[in-house]
């Protein structure tokens, strides 16, 4: 299993927006990764900075960390492009009768935000059903 390290990511990141910005051939995941960045045009100056490379993005400063968001969108895009967890593809198609693609992603990033947290704090596996259950939640309001 692809386990990448924090600097191997955001390196990841910023490779691929340079060379999208410098017309250069893009991986397929690469193509992903920069449709999501531009997604998020308050990223773009980060990601051409050599120090984004080693900067710290506290909750307490009230800062998101841009590497760790569009890594969220990599790993929902593979999430339903393979339909894993199952459900998780129809979930998103009930978001999308409300939201736009990339804010049914945002409410599918707040579940997988949470699940995760709650994983990580009971110290138990992810569990997916609630995962589904947090993501129809959004569908419903």
């Amino acid at each position: 299993m692809f386990n990448p390290s924090r600097e191997q990511v955001r390196q990841f990141f910023v490779e691929a927006w340079n060379k999208d910005q410098n017309n250069g051939v893009l991986t397929p995941i690469e193509a992903i990764a920069v449709d999501w960045v531009r997604e998020h045009p308050e990223y773009h100056d980060l990601l051409r900075n050599p120090d984004a490379l080693q900067a710290d993005f506290t909750v307490e400063e009230g800062q998101t960390n841009p590497f760790l968001h569009l890594s969220m969108h990599l790993a929902i895009h593979e999430q339903l492009s393979i339909d894993q967890p199952p459900g998780i593809k129809a979930a998103y198609n009930r978001l999308l009768q409300q939201r736009s693609p990339h804010e049914a992603v945002h409410c599918i990033m707040d579940a997988l935000g949470e699940i995760i947290w709650e994983a990580q704090r009971l110290n138990k596996p992810l569990d997916n059903e609630r995962y589904i259950e947090l993501i129809n939640r959004y569908s419903t309001r």
